[in-house]
């Protein structure tokens, strides 16, 4: 080795993919600007974590590990001799009986593995002695005496701090508290509108103003009579009335009562200098989260975290790594949207963290699920084999942010070919990417550690050996029961075998008892089903997943139990002291397990259906998980359009008829105005000449005969008169036909109209089945339950 910085693996040449014999030499103040490893399952993300978190060590560089999965507390299987003996206890049960050798056989195999790894890489048993020598490790398991239990509660210690410029970080370690305390009962607590954060936060904040402790009980005691009048402007019972402050109370009062409570309050205090530094020795601080909800890794993390930032704006300012924070698999903390309470301090570090001397390294197989907006503050990036390409697009887009000159199609290019174990090294601090694969660890990987294992890691003491008979009976083991053997029943080849993990959400519907010893068989199965219905135009695939008990002799596929499970909810290796009820299936043979896999699919194709919608009027039929008031939506536009074509069609023929009517009135107006213009004029003459007549005669200038003419133009002036009302009755008529028409044309539209929107309403259900051909068995397990 010639490194100076971290020695993280060797350079691969990206045409050929062999190394070209350059190691990657990692400074490891290029954390500052934090790391995020990213890669799918069995791409070595995890070896690599571990190898970054080594270097640390080697250092002198103190390292606090965040473990959801239990994965890093292979950090304490370090052996510097490398002895067959010492792999031993730590080798996998089901791994040798899968290879047909014993423990002892595999044990050897794996030792001599190590030591040829490590030689490959220019490494032996005395870096290993020198990481053990450099740095302490622990296992912290909060909530649980396997490791050494941290107090949480005791964070509630007035912090040695001054508000006037400490109060920021003060008031963020209080909210990580809260937030996290709240998630344990299931309160969703926004720290700004929730009247249940706001009194707690207010709560802690006034005694540590007055550097006065609290604990839970002294807190519960001032929730229900709050040390303060108001909360902003209004008076704390009209903000929060005392009744409902009551009620909180004993919500978290549950909490507290609760037998398993006691564990939250056991071990040392949740001190980040103590995590960190250990008798003047760098630590590595793992913090192990596996046997842990969902909620109460959320509290855990969240809490940590915020104490690091407070611990960290304590700190001088350095431009080196002081201490490097680890979380191997970030999913469900930094999601894009939702606002879970770890989200805040790990954005937080992420942006303020460097000035201090701390690096903060994130880990995980779900790319998707982080908010790349946040991770664009990372200087570093390890891209590993992934999954999708999707995964792919999202990595790409998080480059391109970190680092605007990035040559995104040569980047896909290269993440696109990664083989196992090759990750592409993206450091913002240096020119270009580093195509590398890693070295081999010092640590031994064997997986996640059971509770069992940390405990013997964590306290372990050569027992006493006693000559007494009482003494050798006390260690006797239990009695077994008649249909119990402590050997586990052989399985069928081919066939993965699991424990259920004591923190499997859906285990209580199997009433399993994590504490319990006695493990009865089920079976775990995985099915892809598509439904293909071609009327509807259907094509919809689902995944099936569920856990049938008990195995008879004959699989009873109605016994099946619907659950959604994952690799957490399994365990691939056996607790000890597992006592095993024999099954009455044959489960050591194949035919057994093809005739429950023919069991699950005959009971999925008679039973298994979806339901959509379908309207025959429109020959409309909804797409699958669509609700019924969007498909009704759909065919209400549907037939509205219909109902438009067909009104359309309708004007058309109406629109001739309505032309003439209209061409006849315009006719009769023309006449009727014709007629009333003459019929002026000739009443105009009429006056005028008969004034004249009447006159004359009077005079003696005309004859009587003048008379007469003058009633002559009379009776032509009421002609005309007869002639307009004749022409004005006409032009009216058509008027009346214009307006019956007009109603003929409303009538039928309505028709329309109504009939297209009862035709939108009729909807009726639709059972899609399965085809045998549609269903597909992905996988099938035997899980072991734990049972009272």
């Amino acid at each position: 080795m010639a490194t100076e910085g971290f020695y993280l693996g060797g350079v691969v040449d990206g045409k050929t993919g062999e190394r070209t014999g350059g190691l990657v030499d990692y400074d490891p103040g290029d954390l500052t600007t934090h790391g995020v490893i990213v890669g799918m399952t069995g791409s070595g993300k995890t070896g690599l974590g571990i190898i970054y978190l080594e270097e640390a060590l080697l250092a002198g560089i103190p390292t606090l590990i965040l473990d959801p999965k239990g994965d890093m507390t292979n950090l304490m299987l370090t052996f510097p001799e490398l002895r067959p003996a010492d792999f031993e206890p730590w080798i996998d049960e089901g791994e040798a009986r899968k290879e047909e050798k014993t423990a002892t056989e595999l044990a050897t195999e794996k030792a001599e593995l190590w030591k040829k790894g490590l030689g490959w890489w220019d490494q032996d048993g005395s870096r290993i002695r020198e990481l053990r020598n450099k740095a302490g490790f622990t296992i912290y398991t909060p909530g649980s005496t396997a490791g050494v239990p941290l107090n949480i509660i005791g964070s509630l210690t007035a912090p040695d701090a001054d508000w006037d410029t400490e109060a920021e970080a003060l008031r963020d370690e209080i909210e990580g508290f809260v937030s996290g305390l709240l998630g344990l009962v299931e309160i969703e607590a926004d720290p700004i509108s929730s009247r249940e954060h706001i009194l707690i936060a207010n709560l802690i904040e006034n005694a540590w103003r007055a550097n006065r402790d609290l604990d839970m009980a002294s807190l519960l005691a001032e929730i229900q009579r709050p040390p303060l009048r108001k909360l902003g402007v209004f008076e704390l019972d009209t903000f929060f009335p005392e009744k409902d402050r009551m009620a909180l109370a004993m919500r978290l009062n549950g909490l507290v009562a609760s037998p398993a409570f006691s564990s939250w309050i056991d071990g040392p205090d949740l001190d980040i200098e103590s995590l960190l530094w250990q008798d003047g020795k760098p630590q590595a601080a793992i913090v192990y989260l596996a046997h842990l909800s969902d909620e109460e890794r959320q509290f855990i993390v969240t809490l940590i975290l915020s104490k690091v930032i407070t611990w960290m704006r304590a700190q001088a300012g350095t431009g080196d790594l002081r201490a490097l924070v680890y979380m191997d698999e970030v999913f469900g903390f930094v999601p894009p949207t939702a606002e879970p309470p770890a989200k805040k301090p790990i954005l937080t570090l992420l942006k303020q963290a460097r000035a201090f001397g701390v690096g903060l390294l994130l880990s995980t197989q779900n790319p998707v699920d982080l908010d790349y907006k946040a991770m664009s503050n990372a200087g570093t990036w390890c891209i590993g084999r992934l999954q999708t390409e999707r995964d792919k697009a999202r990595i790409l887009e998080a480059l391109q942010s970190a680092r605007g000159d990035t040559d995104i199609g040569q980047l896909d290019k290269t993440i696109s070919g990664l083989e196992k174990r090759q990750f592409l090294l993206h450091n913002t601090r240096e020119p270009e990417p580093i195509l590398f694969t890693t070295r081999w660890a010092l640590s031994y990987l064997r997986g996640p550690l059971t509770r069992e294992q940390i405990a013997s890691l964590t306290n372990y003491e050569p027992e006493p050996v006693s000559s007494e008979p009482e003494a050798a009976d006390a260690a006797a083991p239990e009695q077994l029961a008649t249909d119990e053997t402590p050997v586990m029943p052989k399985v069928a080849e081919g066939i993965p075998v699991y424990h259920l993990a004591p923190d499997a959400p859906w285990g209580k519907r199997f009433d399993a008892d994590p504490a319990s010893h006695r493990y009865t068989a089920a079976i775990a199965a995985r099915v892809n089903l598509t439904y293909d219905e071609r009327a509807a135009n259907l094509m919809h695939q689902e995944e099936w997943e569920a856990i049938v008990t008990p195995l008879e002799l004959r699989l009873d596929a109605g016994n099946a139990v619907y659950v959604d499970y994952d690799e957490r909810d399994l365990l691939p290796q056996a607790p000890d002291d597992a006592r095993y009820v024999i099954p009455e299936g044959a489960i050591d043979k194949s035919t057994y397990w093809r005739g429950a896999e023919s069991a699950l699919k005959e009971f999925l194709y008679r039973g298994q259906k979806i339901t959509i919608f379908k309207n025959a009027a429109l020959k409309m039929y909804s797409r699958a998980e669509e609700a019924e008031e969007a498909f009704r939506t759909r065919c209400d536009m549907a037939a509205q359009e219909k109902a438009d074509a067909e009104a359309a069609k309708l004007r058309d023929r109406y629109e001739r008829r309505f032309t003439t009517l209209r061409n006849q009135i315009a006719a009769a107006e023309r006449r009727a105005e014709e007629i009333a213009v003459d019929l002026q004029g000739a009443r105009q003459q009429e006056i005028i000449e008969g004034a004249g007549s009447v006159i004359n005669i009077l005079l003696g200038r005309r004859s009587t005969r003048s008379v007469t003419g003058s009633a002559r133009n009379r009776r032509t002036t009421r002609s005309k008169e007869t002639r307009l009302r004749t022409a004005q009755a006409k032009a009216d008529d058509k008027y009346a036909e214009l307006q019956d028409l007009e109603a003929d044309l409303v009538e039928e539209l309505e028709e329309i109209n109504d009939r297209w929107e009862n035709r939108g309403e009729e909807i009726e259900q639709v059972e899609v089945g399965l085809e045998k051909s549609d269903i597909q068995i992905a996988e099938t397990a035997l899980v072991w339950l734990p049972i009272g």
